[in-house]
């Protein structure tokens, strides 16, 4: 489980750096579509692993405000 959430977190740092370096706007919200599902899973990873319900809420949380961004970024950019 702690190779899981290693490989997860390098997913995480991936994103962040297409997020931060990504010179359009599509390569923003596929890195956020990313970090969403993937900062979902290492949390669930986390939750099972420390046996903590409260951060399987936080993924769902997060699934949700993910989701929220790449819809809202989309049309945005949609209208343009």
């Amino acid at each position: 489980m702690h190779a899981v959430a290693t490989v997860l977190l390098l997913c995480v740092l991936a994103g962040l750096w297409r997020a931060a370096r990504g010179p359009s706007t599509r390569d923003r919200v596929t890195a956020f579509a990313l970090l969403g599902t993937t900062g979902a899973a290492l949390l669930v990873v986390l939750a099972t692993l420390t046996q903590t319900a409260a951060l399987r809420d936080a993924a769902l949380v997060l699934v949700a405000l993910a989701t929220v961004v790449v819809v809202v970024v989309t049309r945005g950019t949609a209208e343009r």
